[in-house]
């Protein structure tokens, strides 16, 4: 059993990282913990996806000493993907910190349930 977690130490460290991300984001209360926790399993989202992409002895898929098989270099959308999902993630974390930012300003507290019950009592 645990030369199955040794072997697949990858995907076993990002499927604990999406459960510490996921757990900052249902139990944290203040607005940067969940923003945190977020990035936290966007991170873990990436590490799997590099690790299914990888292939043991195989190159990157740029073409070397002439060498074309296709069996000689790993897959290249893997990678892609995870550079385009750092991209988004990058931008949807800057929205939310700009959003977190406007909300203090208004509401002076990164308090989740302080924040909804200050909206709640300003629509009576």
């Amino acid at each position: 059993m645990l030369e199955h977690f040794l072997e697949n130490g990858e995907v076993v460290t990002s499927v604990i990282l999406f459960g510490i991300g996921l757990a900052a984001l249902l139990l944290h209360k203040n607005l940067i913990k969940k923003i945190i926790g977020l990035n936290i399993m966007d991170t873990a989202a990436y590490l799997f996806l590099a690790a299914q992409g990888y292939i043991e002895g195989r190159g990157a898929p740029i073409v070397t000493d002439g060498v074309t098989r296709m069996d000689a270099y790993i897959n290249p959308i893997p990678s892609g993907l995870v550079l385009t999902g750092i991209v988004v993630s990058v931008s949807v974390t800057a929205l939310m910190l700009a959003l977190t930012v406007c909300l203090y300003q208004k509401y002076h507290s990164l308090n989740m349930d302080y924040i909804i019950m200050k909206m709640r009592k300003e629509e009576e």
